[in-house]
């Protein structure tokens, strides 16, 4: 049969079916695509330069740390260093350091998350109805604190709170209080930074805070009132429930950086006085620098299982119903 006839009778079988035949790409058409396409692998090689030399290297290199016997000697000959599997893990939960260390930082998170939430969720609620003049100044002054350098923030928390110099003493002083030595007393050093976390975070919290308040649709709370809800009543039925979506947002970020809380005891007490003010963070920082390479590895994804573990939490308890 001639191929124009079966060419023929193809077209005519597409055209009873409703359907076209595809048509071929044109040798143009696929060299676009082709230049587009090269044109976005250099565009995008910066980008995963930078990611696979400071992102995924780094993080292959220390899974593979934490399950050998690395430490600083090792680095001019890597290959000479053994698989123990997981012996650092082990070694970790032996140490009792470490589970000072652990002790810590649940107690810094468990007292210092909620405190941040509830005072970020009063300033804004505040801001958002009970104070009128001065808004803004009040804003700026609430979000000074989250812009400011940490180690700046310690610094100048640690000079406040010097024993005979400081201004809390002295100013404690005035009323006949002889105050504590805050940094070096194992009751103080820790609530100290506690405080010191919540004043310096709430600002975001009140922040993301306001913006849910003023989301809120207004002809809910006029219906509340109508209805007869108090203020409280319309605020823990209609409004509280409305901030589902702010609140987890804020808990999830505020809790994963108080997971990791370094700086705060680096610059004002290195984990002084005896332990009680040390973190899992600042312990691995402490472990790398006495070259134990492969523990402080451990400690790190320690750190990140925990991490998973309170988001994990919190999606759970603060996620929408619905």
């Amino acid at each position: 049969m001639p191929t124009s006839t079966i060419t023929g009778q193809g077209t005519r079988k597409w055209a009873a079916a409703g359907k076209q035949p595809a048509a071929a790409p044109t040798p143009r058409r696929s060299s676009a695509r082709g230049r587009q396409a090269r044109a976005a692998w250099v565009l995008a090689a910066p980008f995963l330069a930078l990611f696979f030399s400071f992102m995924l290297l780094p993080v292959v290199w220390s899974t593979l740390m934490s399950l050998t016997d690395t430490k600083s000697a090792d680095l001019r000959t890597p290959l000479n260093v053994s698989f123990v599997g997981f012996d650092n893990y082990v070694r970790l939960f032996e140490d009792p350091q470490f589970f000072t260390a652990l002790r810590n930082t649940a107690v810094f998170v468990l007292a210092a998350l909620p405190l941040t939430l509830a005072a970020g969720l009063a300033a804004a609620v505040a801001l958002d109805s009970g104070i009128r003049r001065f808004r803004a100044v009040f804003r700026v002054g609430f979000y000074l604190p989250v812009i400011t350098s940490i180690v700046a923030v310690a610094v100048v928390w640690k000079t406040l709170l010097e024993p005979h110099t400081g201004l809390v003493n002295t100013v404690l002083a005035w009323f006949g209080i002889d105050g504590p030595a805050w940094l070096a007393d194992t009751h103080f050093a820790l609530p100290v930074m506690i405080v010191m976390a919540v004043w310096r975070n709430l600002g975001t919290v009140m922040i993301i805070m306001l913006a849910g308040l003023q989301s809120v649709p207004q002809s809910l709370m006029e219906a509340a009132e109508l209805d007869g809800a108090g203020a409280w009543q319309r605020f823990w039925r209609v409004t509280f429930p409305l901030l589902r979506p702010a609140l987890l947002l804020t808990a999830v970020t505020t809790g994963i950086g108080y997971l990791q809380f370094f700086d705060e005891p680096f610059v004002m007490t290195d984990g002084g006085p005896l332990d009680s003010t040390l973190s899992t963070t600042l312990y691995a920082y402490k472990q790398f620098g006495n070259g134990n390479y492969d523990v402080a590895s451990a400690a790190g994804y320690v750190v990140f299982v925990l991490i998973i573990a309170l988001t994990a939490l919190q999606f759970r308890l603060l996620r929408d119903k619905d």
